[in-house]
């Protein structure tokens, strides 16, 4: 049997069996799910058919595709978004980077409020996070807490773009510039965005030193788990790439040799004179490669990604005009996007206001038991969470001013879905009953 016939079955099995069901009231409305085809299910049995399995043409293509789309020369496919904020990190401890590179005990800059994978890496890395609070409705950092948040360890600034909504880049950038520190954006939740910055459209994710993607099932795009480390430089990319490599200092790929044409000429460390090229490490990194049966996939929704994301943006602004129509708005205060940006929303965030005579815990079992997903900030503040109850404050982080924002979103504050498979019957629902659940 041909390949060919192989994916003609193939198309024919999705047609069948992986049809979106149509919509009935009482249906659970998800905060996030999985849109796709028959090109998904065929790119991931075309891949299983090579039988490959680890990184390979599917790899290359993808990883060329989203560095086209981004607008960058460097994409690193990665295993999971979490990986790729732990890689990002890893790679700023570089020797290749001099005076600028991280070291143990130095400073980043990040907010409590936050998933813990933008938090975690920091520590893994035996750096400090220095916490500044967020504002609403941008549920993004309070750049005028930058300063007083800077020291003599300050070495990065690492922030996500939350839900979707970007951060004030213009003033993180201008400040990581000023005092020479890095920027990483994890840009997991906002693949697709773009912000103005010196009066150029950039996609968010690109306008830092390097930018972090997720492809868990919930983000824009998905191929399960895996995520990617993008940057425009050069060294970066080596050192990305070397820790995501295991530490390697060879650049041939899986089932490549001698691409330098120096494999067994070299004298590296006090290694013997021509040692093996290939088994060479610069730096103790990781094994954090993507599979191509993942990539596979990752092709198929990259070409649908400008859908995606011209989905998402029309379903948040059908989500905010119907509440302040609805009236829900007198309870609740809406979202609203930064200046001078168009984001690719993740979700859409409401915080519940003083005047609602419901609480955000009895307004979330209320959405809830109408069969429609809700989910909280993520972490809320994640320094009140079991994982720091064993760090101290003013070792192992510090804290730059108040959280009082941060706490109120922790308590007052939920999203829901605005991804790519709902419907307007699905989102009038959803309207309906968080009205209903504030108003009431």
């Amino acid at each position: 049997m041909e390949k060919e016939q192989i994916l003609e079955m193939v198309k024919e099995y999705a047609a069948e069996h992986h049809r979106q069901k149509e919509y009935q009231k009482g249906d659970p409305i998800r905060y996030a799910g999985r849109v796709y085809d028959e090109d998904e299910l065929c790119s991931l049995v075309d891949s299983a058919l090579e039988f490959w399995l680890t990184a390979g043409r599917f790899t290359k293509e993808f990883e060329s595709g989203l560095a086209e789309y981004l607008g960058v020369p460097y994409v690193s496919a990665v295993n999971s978004g979490s990986s790729a904020n732990l890689l990002a990190v890893a790679a700023l401890t570089s020797p290749l980077l001099g005076e600028r590179r991280l070291k143990k005990g130095d400073e980043i800059i990040t907010v409590a409020a936050a998933f813990p994978t933008t938090v975690a890496p920091i520590l893994q890395c035996g750096a400090v996070p220095v916490f500044v609070d967020v504002t609403i409705p941008s549920y993004n950092i309070d750049v005028a807490g930058l300063e007083s948040a800077l020291s003599e360890k300050t070495k990065a600034v690492f922030l996500a773009h939350s839900l979707g909504n970007p951060f004030d880049v213009r003033t993180v950038l201008r400040f990581c510039r000023e005092h020479g520190i890095w920027l990483i954006e994890d840009n997991c939740d906002a693949l697709g965005g773009v912000c103005e910055i010196d009066g150029v459209m950039k996609k968010t994710g690109t306008i830092g030193d390097i930018g972090t993607s997720s492809f868990y099932p919930a983000h824009q795009m998905t191929m399960g788990e895996g995520g990617a480390v993008y940057t425009s430089d050069p060294l970066l990319h080596k050192a990305i790439r070397s820790f995501r490599d295991w530490g390697r200092e060879c650049v041939c790929t899986g089932g490549q040799d001698n691409l330098c044409g120096h494999r067994f000429d070299g004298q590296f460390g006090t290694l013997p004179k021509g040692y093996d090229h290939k088994y060479v490490y610069s730096h103790l990194g990781y094994n954090l490669k993507i599979t191509d049966l993942q990539a596979a996939i990752g092709c198929a929704q990259l070409r649908k990604l400008p859908t995606f994301v011209e989905k998402r943006r029309e379903h948040w602004d059908y989500l905010r005009a119907g509440l302040e129509k609805s009236g829900a708005a007198k309870f609740l205060i809406l979202p609203e996007k930064q200046k001078d940006t168009d984001p690719c929303w993740f979700g859409f965030i409401m915080t519940v206001k003083p005047e609602c005579k419901r609480g955000r815990n009895e307004v979330v079992d209320l959405v809830e038991k109408n069969h429609i997903q809700t989910r909280n900030l993520f972490a809320g503040n994640i320094l009140r969470h079991p994982c720091f109850e064993m760090l101290a404050e003013g070792r192992d982080y510090r804290v730059a001013g108040s959280l009082e924002v941060t706490d109120r979103i922790m308590y007052d504050s939920f999203w829901v879905g605005v991804y790519p498979g709902l419907t307007k019957e699905m989102m009038d629902e959803m309207i309906r009953v968080i009205t209903e659940a504030v108003t009431a």
